[in-house]
């Protein structure tokens, strides 16, 4: 359980030498209102307390090849075991680049090798809130990144936009949790009355808001798939993919009910998946790159009252192995963190694909039964349940999706409504997948029903877009399911200079002067949010022609970087 120990990992917001003071100041606002004596300014051991002591050293910057830094760990002997507090601010070599902190508390047994303590769950640090109130962190180092607040942060309606943009950062590494509002409900009641205190525990472990009635309806809108309403809270996890519906289950919601029955419960079920994510997730290469925390000896002869085993002084030999198998294992464990977010991410999408999967799978035999009973009620039984004849296999036969993307490039030609005006080495690439047999039959799915709405859209008589021609397929053409077309690119998307770049194609000078369109408009090649995509351009109404821009693996977005 990830209940033991609290981490926060948040970017400062300040440079080196402006975090410094600040990060002084709150460790002794935060020793005082412990009761604990303050200790002097130099580094070393220090005691503060008749069963505390107060380790604190700095080192690195220029010349030393390490990051600059300053940390701060807190030891307090206690019937349940040792509580750890552990502080550290540092920056990347050169001081260039805001400051990163990174603040564990966890309950540790009263001798070393003992057993472990029972029940300690580590609550939100005192210093935590503190930190988070006085400086401006963001969730990451990267432009742009989310302000990390001790309590939620109204969403007004001018607000939704940017955090719109937060929210579909693809360097995110902090969930974003939002709560909503019962409808006809007070909103500064339910704020202060419920939210504040559901929300509490997740201080600096997530980016917290709480939507405006008014900027509840904007944000909802905007996340179709992904809403949060009716006074529920949602866990808005990295990667989110707003064009995808089956995602949408990754983000966890909170309902209403469930909070008012038991709050205390509730707080608990929402702290516990950015709990298990600060654990999980990898730390930022800055703080791998610090020594152990080291001090002086004779400091530690200096406290000879103490109880025995307190401190696990690192000055003795058994200390020092115990400390360089842990520094000989910590490259593993990073490893280790970064493929169990990986596979956790990844399983959480093949569920997502499953359920989409099998709708469209429940769809199918739904028309298929519907189907049968019209013919079995137009007195056609053996129709309804008539084996394929063999003038139907031939024709089907030209449908057969070929095996491997270089085939089906080398059959593009059956398809003369359709020209691909992409990089062909961007779709070869895809055979060196391992699920390219299915993207392979998926694609040529594709253009089998592109091609059957080019034709109907030269003549008028297509209804509507792609999209809409999917979702109303006549039964003698070829069907794509409706979820995986996609009409344009998320507005996040579509506003980035860098990847909406990446999305303009080629096309004849008479699609576009320039010889190149912005393709928002694709399609979903297998599942999951990093496959294949197929970029298209829809010129019917003009040149008669679908333009496929692109057919590779998922371009920059939301979900990748």
């Amino acid at each position: 359980m990830p209940d033991g120990m609290y981490r926060m990992v948040v970017c400062s917001g300040l440079r080196h030498q402006e975090s410094v003071p600040v990060a002084e100041q709150q460790v002794a606002d935060w020793l005082k209102a412990q009761h604990y004596d303050q200790p002097p300014r130099e580094p070393g051991r220090h005691r503060v307390g008749e069963q505390a002591v107060l380790d604190q050293d700095v080192g690195g910057g220029p010349g030393t090849g390490i990051p600059a830094y300053a940390r701060w760990r807190l030891r307090e002997y206690t019937t349940q075991g040792i509580w750890r507090t552990q502080f550290t601010l540092c920056t990347p070599p050169g001081r260039k680049g805001r400051s990163w902190i990174q603040l564990d508390s966890e309950l540790l047994p009263a001798q070393r090798g003992g057993s472990p303590p029972g029940s300690g769950k580590a609550p939100v640090p005192r210093l935590a809130r503190g930190l988070l109130d006085r400086f401006p962190a963001v969730e990451g180092g990267q432009r742009g990144a989310a302000r990390v607040h001790a309590m939620p942060t109204v969403i007004e309606p001018g607000d939704v936009d940017e955090v719109l943009d937060e929210l579909c950062d693809p360097d995110r590494r902090l969930p974003v949790i939002v709560a909503s509002t019962p409808a006809r409900a007070d909103f500064d009641e339910w704020l202060s009355g419920t939210v504040d205190s559901v929300l509490r525990g997740c201080a600096g472990l997530a980016v917290l808001y709480a939507l405006s009635p008014p900027a509840e309806r904007l944000f909802n809108r905007a996340l179709e798939h992904h809403r949060v309403y009716g006074g529920a809270i949602r866990t808005y996890l990295p990667g989110i993919d707003p064009a995808w519906p089956a995602e949408a289950q990754r983000h966890r919601v909170l309902s209403r009910r469930t909070i008012e029955e038991d709050r205390r419960r509730a707080a608990g079920l929402v702290a516990w998946v950015p709990r298990r994510q600060a654990l999980d997730c990898p730390l930022p290469e800055v703080l791998l790159a610090l020594p152990e925390l080291q001090v002086p000896p004779e400091a530690a002869e200096a406290l000879p009252d103490l109880v025995p085993g307190a401190l696990y002084d690192t000055s003795d030999p058994e200390a020092q192995a115990e400390e360089g198998e842990r520094r000989s294992r910590a490259a593993e464990l990073q490893e280790m963190r970064r493929r169990l977010r990986d596979a956790e991410r990844q399983e959480s999408l093949l569920a997502a694909d499953y359920d989409d999967q099998y709708s469209e799978l429940r769809d199918s035999r739904s028309q298929v039964r519907t189907l049968r009973r019209r013919l079995l009620a137009a007195g056609r039984a053996a129709d309804a349940f008539a084996p394929q004849q063999d003038e139907e296999l031939r024709a089907d036969a030209a449908d057969r999706p070929p095996a491997s993307f270089a085939e089906l490039l080398t059959r593009l030609g059956e398809f003369p409504l359709l020209r691909f005006t992409g990089d062909p080495k961007e779709t070869l690439d895809l055979d060196g997948q391992t699920d390219h047999p299915t993207w392979v039959r998926m694609t040529w799915d594709a253009l089998l029903a592109l091609q059957d709405y080019a034709e109907a859209a030269t003549g008028g008589t297509s209804g509507g877009d792609f999209r809409w021609w999917c979702e109303n397929t006549p039964g003698d053409c070829h069907p794509f399911p409706p979820r995986k077309v996609i009409r344009d690119e998320s507005r996040t998307v579509s506003t980035n200079a860098k990847w909406k770049r990446e999305r303009l194609f080629p096309v004849p000078t008479e699609v576009d002067p320039s010889g190149r369109v912005f393709m928002g408009a694709h399609l979903r090649i297998g599942g999951g949010g990093t496959a294949p995509r197929l970029h298209y351009r829809d010129d019917c109404s003009g040149t008669g022609r679908i333009y496929l821009g692109y057919i590779g693996l998922h371009l920059h977005n939301t979900r990748t970087n």
